[in-house]
């Protein structure tokens, strides 16, 4: 794990302290470039979006995915906690906590869209920075790839109908064609763009493509904090007013991200996988793709909404979160069944 990922809640604790700075000294700059949208879409964040999303996406090996057949049990324990069981916990925890427990310190048009940025971080299955966590827990590379690939495959067309799904149950409105523009937007052409890459640079040599990684990484982490600032520069008046949303935002993420990671880890043990496939199997399930939800989150309910705010809360909690459960898992991997050779 490099500087960067390693101290990334750090950043982003640096990035809102800055944001609210920002935005109660220079509140006119900050709608100045909230104007810049085309059919929803910001203009400005999109670039962010894309600095962060397109070096995540050159990593993928696609060529990986002819091996889905290979040990199916533990794909299977990942697709169905990414997609039949996370995201309607996640729904849930935040109809729970938003219209009851917090109700009465929450307005509820904010409660609504603080439920809506949860459900878009739950609909969305971590797609980059699972490499790290897997090569914590020292998970079966080929492996994780080759699950990370499979999820971003489904991705393509489960994101847009669960979250609309998930919307309307919870009664929020759902502009159809916004969040498709935002699916195409922010996952099929990243996908494409990070496939052609690779696909060059794979022809050149076979460090090519971990070369323009590496020198993209930090590029991706600088995109990440300027849209935490710009988010938190327009929700600067709002935080001020009410400093305890962050904290109470985080509540339901924390249980959701605990809570998925012990049904993963239950079933793993029940699968009997080698700790090299429960590990990665599990972490992949409980970690989101914070810059999808954080760009999709944008895009329907504006830069100045709740749903934004609860996606950048995902990103300030998924770092210390995530680490105390490699923690776990590497404390505990006598559990498992021994790994092949």
């Amino acid at each position: 794990m490099g500087l960067f990922e390693r101290f990334l809640t750090v950043w982003v604790a640096l990035g809102i302290v800055a944001g609210v700075g920002l935005g109660l000294l220079a509140p006119g700059a900050f709608q100045l470039i909230a104007a810049l949208e085309i059919a929803h879409v910001n203009l400005v964040v999109a670039v962010f979006i894309w600095v962060m999303i397109y070096p995540m996406m050159i990593q993928i090996d696609w060529t990986a995915v002819k091996d889905v057949g290979k040990k199916p049990r533990g794909l299977y324990l990942t697709l169905v906690v990414n997609w039949l069981i996370k995201p309607f916990t996640m729904a849930a925890l935040g109809v729970l906590f938003f219209q009851y427990i917090f109700a009465p310190w929450v307005d509820p048009q904010s409660a609504s869209e603080y439920i809506a940025g949860m459900i878009l971080l739950g609909v969305a299955p971590c797609t980059a920075m699972v490499f790290v966590w897997s090569q914590l827990v020292k998970g079966d590379a080929n492996y994780t790839l080759v699950q990370v690939s499979v999820n971003d495959l489904i991705m393509v067309v489960a994101f847009t109908p669960i979250a609309a799904f998930l919307l309307g149950v919870t009664n929020i409105t759902v502009p159809w064609e916004t969040l498709v523009l935002s699916t195409v937007l922010y996952v099929v052409l990243p996908l494409a763009a990070g496939m052609a890459t690779r696909h060059v640079l794979a022809r050149r040599s076979s460090h090519a493509v971990g070369d323009l990684v590496a020198q993209l990484k930090p590029w991706s982490v600088i995109g990440l904090i300027a849209t935490v600032v710009l988010l938190f520069g327009f929700q600067a008046q709002t935080i001020v007013d009410k400093p305890l949303v962050i904290a109470m935002i985080a509540v339901p993420l924390i249980l959701q991200s605990y809570g998925i990671f012990v049904i993963s880890y239950v079933a793993a043990k029940a699968l009997r996988l080698p700790h090299n496939v429960a590990g990665p199997a599990c972490l992949i399930g409980t970690s989101n793709f914070f810059e999808l939800a954080v760009a999709v989150a944008i895009s329907l309910f504006g830069l100045q909404s709740g749903a934004a705010l609860a996606t950048v809360v995902g990103v300030l909690v998924e770092v210390p979160v995530m680490l105390s459960l490699v923690a776990i898992i590497n404390r505990t991997q006598h559990w498992f069944a021994p790994q092949p050779a």
